[in-house]
């Protein structure tokens, strides 16, 4: 590490090139491509509704290239946003192209999967054996027509998507704006959220680590945040609960256990094996955690806590971009390309600064051009974990980049369940490749740590989240949520998973902290975090077994995009997520083997956590 560097310096230079994109939000190409856009959709309509039954392979044909030119204008605009959240006329500009493109959606496109699902088989199977065009498609037009029975009437789908600019995703648009502008006091020094949570999970001092939580937490409720996000999280879950309702779904996960393709019981299985296995590693872990810290029980600041002796100094970008790129290149010089390729054509943000929005993401499109991006978000600070979130992001992007190439603009966005394969992969690979490297004792039981938190925040800590919004979906249906009731909900769910109050943590600042979890307005998006994790774990510990294989067979994993199930990505490696001890086997493989190591050499350091472990 060159201790010298100034990493705000470099750092600052890593933004976005958006330029070949447009060259701004009014540039003259964006309106010629909305303008276009919208042509192309009524086009659509007139040249194959009530034709699927003879013309379905034109219909995909032209139905690929619409969503190309969709791609590019949402985003260059999202982009756009994501790094100047506050601004008023990219917000406009972005509503206005989701407001026009949406209406031109409902007016024409939505009788394609009405007729799609009602073709009769006879007649779909003959343009499945006469159209190679349908028969590439398959996976997708199967989905569709399997899940007929959960389609409203036309017209009131129509309806539906001629509101959904003014529903569910203004409100988080919304709350996007308002966390971008949140500011918290510390020390005399003004801070946006992303700044005050890296004092708070990240500094040295526990003391200031609680200040800083106390203050995250206050300022919340000061600046009435916690309550816009009650009454925001009351409009979502009362709108999704009408239209559940009205589908007939089982469950209120099941229309998202549907998109990820994914049955009830498999999801079920998840959850309580990480309930009864994973929440028991993770007491684990922080028993451990508190024997090093010397302090029991554990504040709720100190969750994130490293160890005294680990090295926490700040990693420069450039020690960043080199550790990833030679950790890709150890298990695919395939891989290690395209994420070069990423850095030097500009598609990484990676600073904070004054107006981005906070967290990290990637988002993969194919342009009409027929080129696959990967665009990625980041609010590097130097940690060792923000090291391991550029590998997280960019392993989305190798996975977006090779299944877009493959598998056409239609099929290549893997559903969330195991859309986090590659970046969960990648993350792995990274860590693997810095803890062979790793010479100290003590500095290979600080990365197990990390290592063991970071899973307990994927897995643990998200599928409390889940069960949180199991409960809060399931409660809004009785009647309208208070602030109180979340923070009553919250509570309930975090000492399930973590303990009672004083087990191993004070849970004083915490009642409000569901209210900056952006992600509950996507309605059980979280648990595809811990499904990702595990079902990547157990493809990861199989890896030996198939040798050089196995580098072809992953690389064809991600190529599959969303052509493929869970269980069919599976398959060649011997697995099946359809068995609950494929979760066990998931945690088995990861926490587990880290804590038996970490509990080993710290007992030769004289330090024993808990007896109480399996």
């Amino acid at each position: 590490m060159r201790a010298s560097e100034n990493i705000d310096e470099v750092l600052g230079q890593v933004r976005w090139d958006l330029s070949d994109l447009y060259t701004g939000i009014d540039a003259p190409e964006l309106d010629a491509d909305l303008a276009r856009l919208v042509n192309d959709l009524e086009r659509f309509h007139a040249s194959y509704a009530g034709r699927l039954a003879t013309r379905l392979g034109d219909a995909l044909a032209t139905q690929g290239e619409i969503t190309c030119r969709t791609d590019q204008l949402m985003v260059y605009l999202f982009l756009r946003r994501s790094t100047d959240a506050t601004n008023p006329e990219i917000q406009k500009r972005l509503a206005e192209v989701q407001e026009r493109f949406s209406e031109a959606s409902a007016n024409f496109l939505t009788f394609f999967e009405h007729e799609l699902a009602a073709l009769p088989d006879d007649v779909y199977q003959n343009l499945l054996d006469t159209d190679a065009r349908v028969k590439r498609h398959q996976p997708m037009l199967d989905q569709l027509r399997k899940n007929r029975g959960f389609l409203l009437d036309q017209n009131v789908e129509r309806a539906l998507s001629l509101r959904s600019p003014f529903g569910a995703s203004e409100w988080s648009d919304l709350m996007d704006e308002r966390e971008a502008e949140l500011r918290f006091e510390l020390d005399g020094k003004t801070l946006t959220l992303p700044e005050i949570l890296h004092i708070a999970n990240n500094h040295a001092d526990p003391a200031q680590r609680a200040a800083a939580l106390h203050n995250f937490s206050k300022g919340l409720t000061a600046q009435g945040y916690d309550k816009l996000m009650a009454r925001t999280l009351n409009v979502v879950l009362g709108a999704k609960g009408v239209e559940d309702r009205e589908r007939g779904y089982a469950n209120v996960m099941s229309a998202r256990n549907i998109s990820n393709q994914v049955d009830d019981a498999t999801v079920e299985a998840l959850h309580t094996a990480v309930a009864e296995v994973g929440s028991v590693q993770g007491r684990r872990y922080y028993r451990l955690l508190s024997a090093h810290l010397k302090q029991s029980p554990l504040k709720w600041s100190d969750r994130n806590a490293s160890l005294p002796f680990a090295d926490n100094a700040q990693v420069p970008w450039q020690d960043c971009v080199d550790t990833v790129l030679s950790a890709y290149a150890s298990f695919s010089p395939t891989l290690r390309d395209l994420v070069h390729k990423m850095l030097e054509r500009k598609w990484i943000d990676a600073p904070p600064y004054a107006g981005k929005g906070g967290g990290a993401f990637n988002y993969s499109v194919l342009l009409p051009t027929g080129e696959a991006r990967a665009y990625n978000f980041l609010n590097y600070m130097g940690s060792a974990r923000d090291v391991m979130t550029m590998a997280h992001e960019v392993g989305h992007g190798v996975h977006g980049m090779l299944a877009a190439q493959a598998q056409g603009p239609l099929m290549f966005r893997a559903p969330m369940a195991y859309a986090e394969t590659a970046s969960i992969f990648g993350e792995m690979t990274t860590f693997n490749y810095v803890l062979a490297r790793t010479v100290s004792e003590e500095q290979k039981l600080a990365l197990l740590m990390e290592k063991a938190s970071d899973h307990i925040n994927t897995v643990v800590r998200q599928i409390s989240f889940s069960n949180f919004e199991r409960e809060i979906h399931t409660q809004r249906r009785r009647g309208k949520l208070m602030p109180e009731d979340f923070n009553a909900i919250w509570m309930s769910v975090t000492e399930a998973f973590y303990g009672k109050e004083g087990d191993l943590f004070t849970y004083e600042d915490v009642g409000n902290l569901w209210s900056y979890v952006s992600h509950f307005l996507r309605p059980f998006y979280v648990y595809a975090y811990a499904f990702g994790e595990l079902f990547t774990q157990s493809l990861f510990a199989c890896k030996d077994q198939f040798g050089d294989d196995f580098e072809p067979m992953y690389l064809e994993l991600l190529r599959a995009g969303g052509s493929k199930n869970a269980v069919e990505l599976m398959a060649p490696f011997g697995l099946d997520p359809r068995d609950p001890d494929f979760w066990r086997r998931g945690i088995d493989a990861s926490i587990t083997t880290w804590l038996d190591e970490a509990e080993a050499i710290s007992l030769k350091m004289g330090v024993k956590g808990s007896d109480a472990h399996p």
